[in-house]
């Protein structure tokens, strides 16, 4: 994860970080001034803790903390703190890749398509990593170009609001693959605790959550075919306005075969490996179950016929109906029409 850092001392955090290279001030990645990354982490990866309902997506998951901005967006779309340089984003990136990163999240945007960000980019495509970035919060101040985001392959996120319309904020065009939640979202905050945020920032971890899902469900994957299945399971998806694909379905994108999943010849995930301790078990389960339902069939069969062969006999073999009593006058019709003006 690519942000302002990591806070692991949030008690949700704590074992669910791994500290890497901070490419503002040096040192370590675990240093998060604005609290951005930190609320980042949390909804990708926040352990269970105590009573506290709130959970990552994806709560087995290792955050990676690369630390390369400090820059937050205010109330007023005024922006704050340290911006960082497009050196430092296309070194982390390609520190990511070097760490064995299988999903990177870049809640971060620049309205400059930056030559060394996009060959770091391609670098991390190249090495099979799934690349996720926010589209920003510029729709209704000119609604420009976002990078990383607009580069090929790379899952644009925008954001949805709990009604599930889109953000007015957040930004429209092709580089929108998929929406995820992005308003009144509740994370975690530094040092502990929580907070509420907002932003297309926010959106993007969910899906990150959902391709680290799943990268450790299918490792067959590739990384296009994350991207693939999470554009073919998402919900709704209207082209042209703003949606990309659709909302993102974690449990769909998990479940469903699509297209975009390898040819089922190719493993078979039903099927655990076989465990030459056991194979005599399941041999003897399999021939007992067998036994069993076919026991079961005959004694269903002989009572069927305990019952038909004495009708039989006495209607000689005859076809017959069973008498039945006269059908009831059916009630009045008080219903209003099914279509039509009310009478």
């Amino acid at each position: 994860m690519i942000d302002s850092g990591v806070d692991a001392r949030n008690p949700q955090l704590q074992g669910a970080v791994q500290p890497g290279p901070d490419q503002l001030d040096g040192g370590n990645s675990t240093l998060d001034c604005v609290g951005h990354g930190t609320a980042v982490a949390g909804i990708i990866a926040a352990r269970p803790y105590q009573n506290s309902q709130f959970r990552g997506l994806a709560p087995a998951a290792t955050i990676l903390a690369l630390r390369v901005t400090e820059q937050i967006e205010g109330d007023n779309g005024t922006l704050t703190g340290r911006r960082g340089t497009p050196a430092g984003l296309a070194t982390a990136i390609r520190d990511a890749v070097a760490r064995r990163a299988r999903v990177i999240n870049l809640s971060l945007v620049s309205y400059a398509d930056e030559p060394q960000v996009r060959a770091a980019v391609k670098f991390a495509q190249d090495n099979d990593v799934v690349l996720v970035a926010a589209v920003g919060n510029d729709a209704e101040q000119g609604n420009r170009t976002p990078y990383p985001a607009a580069y090929d392959g790379v899952i644009g996120v925008g954001s949805i609001a709990p009604d599930g319309r889109r953000v007015p904020s957040s930004q429209l065009g092709p580089y929108v693959d998929l929406v995820a939640p992005g308003a009144q979202i509740v994370t975690t905050a530094t040092p502990s605790g929580w907070t509420t945020v907002d932003g297309t920032s926010f959106a993007a971890p969910f899906v990150s959550a959902a391709a680290a899902l799943l990268r450790q469900y299918h490792p067959e994957f590739t990384a296009t075919q994350v991207a693939a299945q999470l554009r073919a399971t998402a919900d709704g998806g209207q082209a042209g306005d703003g949606y990309g694909a659709g909302v993102l379905n974690p449990y769909r994108a998990l479940t469903e075969r699509t297209g975009a999943s390898p040819n089922p010849q190719s493993r078979n995930l039903a099927q655990p490996a076989k465990n030459p301790n056991t194979s005599s078990q399941a041999a003897a389960t399999h021939t007992a179950l067998t036994w069993a339902l076919t026991g079961l069939a005959a004694v269903v069969l002989m009572s069927f016929l305990a019952v038909i062969i004495p009708k039989g006999r006495r209607r000689n073999w005859r076809p017959g109906l069973r008498d039945l009593p006269p059908a009831p006058e059916p009630p009045p019709d008080r219903s209003l029409p099914a279509f039509g003006p009310r009478p």
